[in-house]
């Protein structure tokens, strides 16, 4: 009876060996579900990607508004007439050329700095009263001109 009872226990061992463990079996079926899970996350994440990027041809494609913020972003752009400020980090040091510029605008009050006009460029020096306009004569040619 021991020996028939070891016999079935071998057997029945056999009989599950392809179920657990073979090519189709439990464990490789879960294995396959979780790859199946993670390329379903991949391929979820490739499509919002492909959305965004089938978006932002259309905008390029239809509008200026598009363009325009990508030459400002990735290319530095600007329009005529407008001014580039640069925003520095609190605990960053300023450029040595505009050292005295960023300085000067961080210690006047928020109010002055939104209000204050553009700087003008510098008038030209006042002339002495005993001051002759130039004739166009050098001081080697001494002939005026007719």
């Amino acid at each position: 009876m021991r020996l028939l009872f070891l016999v079935l226990f071998v057997l029945v061992g056999l009989i599950q060996y392809p179920l657990w463990l073979g090519k189709g079996g439990w464990f490789k079926v879960w294995d396959l579900q979780r790859q199946v899970a993670a390329q379903r996350e991949t391929n979820d994440g490739l499509r919002a990607r492909n959305a965004a990027l089938e978006a932002e041809v259309r905008d390029l494609e239809n509008g200026s508004g598009a363009i325009e913020e990508r030459a400002r972003g990735e290319l530095g752009m600007m329009r005529e007439g407008e001014v580039f400020v640069h925003i520095l980090p609190q605990n960053t040091q300023p450029p040595a050329g505009g050292a005295s510029l960023a300085t000067e605008a961080a210690t006047r009050p928020a109010s002055t700095r939104a209000s204050a006009p553009a700087a003008s460029p510098p008038k030209p020096a006042a002339r002495p009263a005993n001051a002759r306009p130039a004739s166009g004569n050098t001081p080697g040619n001494a002939s005026p001109r007719h």
